[in-house]
């Protein structure tokens, strides 16, 4: 699935590799990263071309056993091929610099760099003559008639020779501007005596009040403590949605596909006939466009590639993501025999699908609740960092995260460290008040599950943090949700101060929140996220993104490029997807359900 990038490093070495689809061979040249090698592109097509010419026959007759028993002498083929590599690869001799002679100015005569008063140089009448036809051409009718009236001072006939036009042209112009220079000085105003002072003054409001003290209500004498948040009476219904769901369970997300749906209804109405043409019409008709067992080429598969990269794009899928998908669709293709009864665009597509399935399933799983018991084990709490733009709903989705691990029966510390935005803390109080109200400590043993802790505002992020994880170790408890202010990707100062609160306190998980509705902005967002946590971070090994929240996924129907784009640029999985309002409505990500949507016509 990505197959595009033909390169992989691996520490101190690079692997470059090419597939050949026709008999299932892969070619890989490995050699150090440090190294700036100009011929290996050229020496893994030479070594390919030769292999597989030497052997095409032992390919196609001797078959998989066969191919196991021989043996493949191709020592010497390769030790002449590199030979040829590196002596076509080698450094050029530097170019000798020209002599005097030699250039163009020495073939220039004294006569031609002398300029009289009064005369232009040939070079600026050329590219005088390069402007604009229309306007010369009105301007050179104007001017005969301005050069006649205006001339005062009449020549004799033998003592100039007449203007030229280009030289008329030049004359007007500067009297013109001669006029507008003069006019310009007159009406121009007189420079205000009092300059505006430099800096900018903070707008003071009639009815507002310039002390920030005055304005926080927040109270940093009640952290950790249940008093802080009482008991909010209010109804369950509107904050679960779902109340037939199975408590503590991250249901999948849903999504049913049009090929289902047909299917359905071709086993609804069997009776239906087939081919409403004829016999050989439409068996004809059926056979158009098969691919009768040979092997796929770039060109069979362009108008069916391009066709699919424009349906990604419009499905939110980054431009260069789709391009990059495409491509790697296509080598992965390439030279493949294809079965009689099968079509290029159902062989590109099942390709396609199956790449994106791949790209939605990373390697490395992350199991939350896993490990929040492994950390039980050590006795200590298990913390997550929430971090994203402005506006994309960390807070929301946190709280929705905290009920989940309450349902399950974790207890939850909220880290309020997003001193900057008004009305954060007060935000994360509300959900902790309700979530307090939906389990209270009456039902789990008197244990209080959920608490918040804060400083207020205008505080050093990563200071609470700190204490916020000391104070769960010291009260047992089991997770440590860490909220952030949501800031700009291209905002270096506070990516700073991002990447020292990850640095400093080392959070067990690191989650970026990204909503589903953007599609080349995902790109770099995540893109600029992790580049700062690795430039900021003062570690050998920096800490980077652990894993994706997608939320707003319940705004964009079929559109959810941005699913493909956030995991093929990082090659990190989506833990949680935000599908509402409610408490309830956080999902896992079903790849196949994505996938289908995706492919939806």
């Amino acid at each position: 699935e990505r197959g595009g990038n033909n390169s992989f490093t691996h520490e101190a070495l690079t692997l470059k590799y090419k597939l050949d689809n026709q008999f299932e061979l892969v070619f890989v040249v490995g050699f150090q990263k440090i190294l700036t090698l100009t011929y290996v592109d050229k020496l893994i097509d030479d070594v390919h071309k030769e292999f597989r010419d030497k052997y095409r026959n032992e390919f196609q007759q001797k078959g998989t056993l066969g191919l196991l028993n021989g043996t493949f002498d191709f020592k010497d083929d390769f030790m002449r091929l590199l030979r040829d590599a590196e002596e076509s690869s080698k450094v050029r001799a530097p170019t000798v610099m020209k002599t005097f002679e030699q250039s163009l100015k020495s073939q220039k005569t004294v006569k031609c760099m002398i300029e009289t008063r009064g005369e232009k140089p040939k070079e600026k009448v050329k590219n005088k003559k390069n402007k604009g036809s229309k306007k010369e051409g009105v301007e050179a009718v104007a001017a005969p008639s301005k050069a006649s009236a205006g001339d005062k001072q009449p020549s004799a006939a033998g003592e100039k020779e007449e203007l030229t036009k280009d030289e008329i042209l030049q004359k007007n112009r500067e009297e013109f501007f001669k006029r507008h220079m003069k006019a310009g000085e007159k009406s121009r105003s007189p420079k205000p005596e009092a300059q505006k002072e430099k800096g900018k003054k903070p707008r003071v409001w009639d009815l507002g009040n310039s002390n920030a003290k005055v304005l926080d209500y927040s109270n940093s004498a009640t952290n950790g403590s249940a008093e802080a948040c009482p008991v909010e009476e209010f109804d369950p219904d509107i904050a679960l949605g779902d109340r037939n769901r199975e408590p503590g369970r991250l249901y999948d997300l849903e999504y049913e596909s049009d090929d289902e749906a047909e299917e359905e209804k071709v086993i609804q109405n069997p009776s239906k006939p087939s081919m409403k043409k004829g016999g050989l019409g439409g068996m004809f008709g059926m056979l158009k466009g098969l691919v009768g067992s040979k092997s796929l080429t770039r060109e069979d598969m362009d108008p069916v590639l391009e066709k699919m990269k424009d349906h990604l794009i419009a499905k939110n899928v980054a431009a260069e993501i789709a391009v990059q998908l495409c491509e790697s669709v296509a080598k992965k293709l390439e030279g493949k025999v294809m079965g009689t009864f099968t079509t290029v665009t159902s062989t590109v597509k099942q390709a396609l699908q199956e790449a994106l399935v791949q790209i939605l399933q990373p390697q490395r799983r992350v199991d939350v609740l896993r490990d929040v018991m492994d950390a039980q084990r050590h006795r200590r709490p298990y913390v997550v960092t929430f971090c994203g733009v402005n506006g994309v709903g960390k807070s929301t989705n946190l709280a929705k995260i905290s009920f989940w691990l309450i349902e399950n029966g974790f207890s939850v510390l909220i880290a309020a460290c997003d001193t900057f935005r008004a009305g954060a803390v007060e935000q994360l109080r509300t959900h902790t008040r309700r979530l307090n109200a939906l389990h209270p400590p009456e039902s789990h043993g008197g244990r209080t599950m959920v608490q918040l802790y804060e400083k207020g505002y205008g505080k050093d992020a990563a200071g609470i943090a700190m204490e916020a994880i000391s104070y769960a170790r010291n009260q047992g408890f089991d997770v440590v949700l860490v909220d952030t202010a949501g800031r700009m990707q291209d905002n270096a100062p506070l990516m700073t101060a991002l990447a020292k609160l990850i640095a400093v306190n080392a959070p067990d998980l690191v989650l970026f929140v990204g909503e589903a509705l953007v599609g080349n902005e995902a790109v770099d967002q995540l893109v600029k996220f992790n580049k700062a946590l690795a430039d900021h971070s003062m570690a050998q090994t920096p800490r980077l993104i652990d894993g994706i929240v997608l939320t707003k996924f319940d705004t964009i129907d079929d559109k959810v490029g941005a699913a493909i784009s956030m995991t093929y640029i990082t090659s990190k999985p989506i833990v949680f997807v935000g599908t509402g309002q409610t408490y309830c409505d956080l999902r896992s990500l079903n790849a196949k359900a994505v996938v289908a949507a995706l492919m939806k016509a």
